[in-house]
């Protein structure tokens, strides 16, 4: 009828009662702690998005995290967009929703698809993926792992255009 550590009744003998906390370790707990500890210390999150432009990435983006990521952005015309190659942009935001901070990181890739020849134009973006899971292998395997800063991208969108060829 008793179950682990608790007692069989409420009168308990002092020195059976310090045997009884002798065995206890803590480890029932260890979810609550660990909980406590990531709410605390808060969490990062990068999403990458990738396609073409005016296919509604930064709309979706603002909509989803209600912000306004992208206040300052500047509108290409047909003639910049033309010579312009692949970039990575990192925005980053902190966010908090009830006691819960949120450190989020959309990485962007303008120019993505809007050349005439898209040959290898996800190399860049395939280059940043990997250079950023590289970086965190290393900082997992180093000495200090306190403060390691996760860059990794945890999702990546990539939007399709409707008007595609094929």
């Amino acid at each position: 009828m008793s179950t682990g550590l608790r007692y069989k009744s409420k009168l308990v003998n002092p020195e059976e009662k310090q045997d009884h906390e002798k065995q206890y370790v803590g480890f029932a707990t260890l979810p609550n702690q660990v909980h406590r500890k990531s709410v605390k210390k808060g969490f990062d999150f990068t999403l990458m998005v990738a396609g073409e432009s005016g296919l509604g990435k930064s709309t979706l983006v603002n909509s989803l995290f209600l912000t306004d990521l992208y206040k300052d952005r500047k509108l290409l015309n047909a003639e910049e967009r033309i010579s312009q190659t692949v970039e990575i942009l990192k925005h980053t935001v902190d966010i908090e929703e009830k006691g819960v901070k949120l450190k989020l990181t959309i990485v962007d890739t303008p120019g993505f698809g809007d050349a005439v020849n898209n040959t290898e134009c996800w190399k860049p973006i395939t280059d940043y993926i990997d250079q950023q899971f590289e970086q965190y292998f290393r900082d997992e395997s180093g000495l200090n792992r306190k403060n390691i800063q996760d860059n990794r991208v945890h999702c990546c969108l990539y939007f399709i255009s409707p008007f595609g060829h094929g």
